[in-house]
C-alpha cells in the first residue's frame, strides 16, 4: 500500500507578516524543511480498510531517513488509531480532498496521553502538518470517553519549531487544533467548524496552551455552526504562562458555550499577546478574559484594529490582574461596548475605538 518512489520538491516559503503600529510579527516556525517526498497511494474509493498502520510506517521510515515529505493522495483514509508525527516529518495532502477519517474503531486505542488525537507530534521537532481535512468522526462516534480532552484532534505538544498549515477540521470531539507546552509555532490558514447539536462540550478552535513564541494567522475559526461550539479562539495558562503570541487576520465565530476569543488563566497568568486585524462575529462575546482556578496576571496584550460584528455581549471585557492592556483602532457594529478594567499601562483609546 505504500509507493516507496522518492521524488525531490520544493520547501514552503516563510513570509514575514508587517502590522500596523511599526511592529513586526514573523512566523519564525519553518517546521520541517524536507524535500524529498515518500508517496502514499490513495486508497480505492469506498474503501474500509485501516490506513493507520501504513501511514505510521511512511512517517516513522521518513524521520529515520533525516525527514521526509509524507505526501498523500486525494481520498479518504480511515484510521483506527491516532498518527505520531516524528522530528523532520512534513505530513501533507494535496488539499481538502484528502481526508483522514477516524474509523468505527478509532476509540479502541488511545494517544500518548490517554486521549485521542487524530494527528499528534508528542515531542517531536521540526515537523509540518498541512493540506488536508481532519475528520475526528465525532458526529457518528461517541467521543465522550475518558480522557476525552486531554489530547485534542490536531494536538502539537511539547513540540518545537511546528507548522499546521492549510488543514480543514470537522466533526471534532475535542478541541480542533491545539498547541500544548510547545514553543515557535505557527498555525495558519486552517479551517475549524462545529457542526454537532447536543452531544459535547468545551469545543473550541484553535487554543494555545501553555506555550510561547507563535502566531496565528489567517485562520477562519467557526464554532457556531452547530450547538456544542465554545470559545474561538483561545490564549490558556495552567502550568506556564502564555506569552509572546500573536493572533492576526483570523475570521473567527465562538459557539453557544463561550466567546469569539478568550484569554483563559489559572496562576501562570499571560503576557505579550498581540490581537490585531481580526473580525470576531457572531459570538456571545468578543474578547474576554476567564479565570480558572487562579488569578495569574494578564499584562502586555495589545488589542488594535479588530472588527466586532454582531457580538450579543461587549466587544471586549477584560478584568482581573491587568496591566499594559492597550485598545486602539478597533470597530464594533451592533457588539458591545469596549470594556478595561483600570489598571497600570491600561488604555482604551478615546478617539481610536468606534462604534
Amino acid at each position: 500500500m505504500l509507493a516507496s518512489s522518492l521524488i525531490g520538491g520544493p520547501a514552503q516559503a516563510q513570509t514575514p507578516t508587517v502590522v500596523e503600529g511599526g511592529k513586526t510579527i514573523s512566523c519564525t516556525a519553518t517546521g520541517s524543511t524536507a524535500t524529498t517526498v515518500r508517496r502514499v497511494q490513495a486508497p480505492p474509493a469506498g474503501s474500509t480498510a485501516d490506513w493507520s498502520a501504513t501511514i505510521q510506517g511512511a512517517i516513522d521510515t521518513a524521520s529515520r531517513r533525516g525527514g521526509e515529505v509524507v505526501q498523500l493522495e486525494a481520498g479518504t483514509y480511515l484510521l483506527s488509531k491516532p498518527l505520531v508525527l516524528r522530528s523532520g516529518v512534513t505530513l501533507k495532502g494535496v488539499g481538502a480532498a484528502t481526508r483522514l477519517k477516524a474509523g468505527p474503531q478509532f476509540l479502541k486505542k488511545k494517544g500518548p496521553f490517554g486521549g485521542h488525537p487524530l494527528i499528534t507530534t508528542n515531542g517531536a521537532s521540526k515537523v509540518t502538518i498541512s493540506d488536508l481535512t481532519a475528520d475526528h468522526s465525532g458526529n457518528t462516534l461517541n467521543g465522550n470517553t475518558p480522557g476525552r480532552l486531554t489530547e485534542y484532534l490536531i494536538d502539537v505538544r511539547y513540540s518545537s519549531n511546528a507548522v499546521v498549515q492549510r488543514v480543514t477540521t470537522v466533526n471534532p470531539f475535542t478541541y480542533s487544533i491545539a498547541v500544548v507546552a510547545s514553543s515557535d509555532f505557527c498555525i495558519r490558514g486552517n479551517s475549524t467548524s462545529v457542526a454537532t447539536n447536543g452531544r459535547y462540550d468545551q469545543l473550541d478552535g484553535i487554543h494555545i496552551l501553555d506555550s510561547s513564541f507563535g502566531v496565528v494567522q489567517g485562520n477562519t475559526v467557526d464554532q457556531g455552526s452547530g450547538t456544542d461550539g465554545d470559545d474561538g479562539l483561545v490564549a490558556h495558562s495552567i502550568g506556564e504562562p502564555v506569552h509572546d503570541v500573536a493572533y492576526l487576520e483570523n475570521t473567527v465565530r465562538g459557539g453557544r458555550h463561550g466567546s469569539a476569543m478568550q484569554i483563559a488563566v489559572a496562576d501562570a497568568g499571560a503576557y505579550n499577546l498581540t490581537i490585531a486585524g481580526n473580525r470576531f462575529w457572531g459570538s456571545t462575546g468578543g474578547l474576554v478574559t476567564g479565570y480558572y482556578g487562579g488569578k495569574g496576571p494578564v499584562s502586555n496584550v495589545e488589542v488594535r484594529n479588530n472588527r466586532f460584528e454582531d457580538n450579543a455581549g461587549p466587544s471586549v471585557d477584560i478584568y482581573g490582574a491587568v496591566t499594559g492592556i492597550v485598545l486602539s483602532a478597533n470597530t464594533a457594529l451592533r457588539s458591545g461596548a469596549f470594556q478595561v478594567v483600570s489598571g497600570f499601562g491600561n488604555r482604551v483609546d478615546a478617539h481610536g475605538n468606534s462604534y
